[in-house]
């Protein structure tokens, strides 16, 4: 699973002129969901993005959490971000979760976030969506759960 992560003082999301999600100061994250990606994985990238150190301690460095600071977390599905963009002018998304796939591990990421956190927000699976924010910093940091990472060690 890919986040692509944005430290923000405020975030929202509109589906045909109506804001269904916003936040303030917190987390804005685009998240992609790729073939092979696993449940294991979806709860994986919640931890990280819960305990992710992108905001700034009294001294100016980023040493504090979004658990830290008690913000906002917005998630926003968005395929893309699985775009394989090697060749050409186009992108591909055959690296991109089929459909049904990708909307259960989005679900299953909100469910562990909403497990850990008490503001979690989401945009709206396939919608066509318009996303606002002020980005902090700026800070944009894209992390990722590779499929396979989640998988158990053979003993």
């Amino acid at each position: 699973m890919i986040g692509l992560l944005q430290r923000v003082s405020s975030a929202s999301v509109c589906v045909n002129g109506e804001i269904i999600a916003a936040i303030d100061a917190g987390l804005l994250v685009l998240v992609g969901v790729e073939r092979g990606d696993s449940e294991a994985g979806a709860q994986r990238l919640a931890e990280r993005l819960l305990n992710y150190r992108v905001f700034s301690d009294s001294a100016g460095r980023m040493n504090l959490s979004l658990r830290d600071i008690g913000g906002g977390l917005l998630l926003v599905p968005q395929f893309t971000l699985a775009a394989d963009t090697g060749s050409g002018n186009r992108p591909g998304f055959s690296a991109a979760a089929a459909p049904e796939r990708g909307r259960e591990l989005f679900d299953c990421l909100v469910a562990a976030a909403r497990e850990q956190h008490i503001t979690v927000q989401t945009g709206r699976f396939g919608a066509d969506m318009q996303v606002s924010l002020c980005n902090e910093g700026p800070v944009t940091i894209s992390l990722r759960v590779p499929p396979d990472s989640t998988a158990a060690t053979p003993q």
